[in-house]
């Protein structure tokens, strides 16, 4: 059984160098020979030195381009403003942002003409209503109440008073005590 856990091993852990110079030193990668390996070793070096370096310039100039920001007084706001604004402007010159207006408006013109057709049935039903008999009748029996409660107010003797008191003196108290 340990046999078989370690040929298992074995074969997981054959594409997993352990040590980068043994396992350059051991196997060549197929159809290379060791000349065109060290070659490319020695290339894939340079590279990456080339590498280190532009970070380092990389650095340098963001350092440098920092401190004029600085001494023009341009603060990470000014440049955070600047770059929303033009993102800003990218987005509305989009076709996809035109198209979408486009749509939006076209859907704002369509609810407001279908907003006013339903006023319109509305107000004309609201006047059909009030044209018919039965409205007819009610509107007769509420003046008939109104007129009856009207008059009978105007026709009191008995002090009451309207319910703003507008023009109304107050009652004056003749009490003996």
């Amino acid at each position: 059984m340990e046999s078989a856990s370690q040929g298992l091993l074995s074969d997981a852990m054959t594409d997993v160098p352990v040590d980068s110079a043994a396992s350059a030193r051991t196997a060549a990668p197929e159809g290379l020979t060791l000349a065109e390996e060290e070659e490319l070793r020695s290339e894939l070096a340079k590279v990456e030195e080339e590498i280190g370096t532009l970070r380092q310039v990389l650095a340098a100039k963001e350092r440098h381009c920092g401190e004029l920001k600085r001494k023009l007084g341009l603060t990470p706001l000014d440049g955070l403003k600047q770059n929303l604004s033009k993102s800003w402007h990218d987005v509305q010159v989009s076709n996809a942002y035109k198209k979408t207006q486009e749509t939006l408006s076209q859907a704002g013109q369509k609810t407001s003409a279908a907003l006013s057709n339903v006023g319109s049935v509305i107000s004309r039903k609201l006047g059909d209503m009030r044209n018919s008999a039965t409205f007819k009748s009610f509107e007769d029996r509420v003046g008939t109440i109104k007129s009856r409660v009207v008059g009978s107010r105007e026709n009191s003797t008995d002090g009451l008073h309207s319910p703003s008191g507008a023009g109304d003196k107050p009652p004056q108290d003749n009490a003996p005590f």
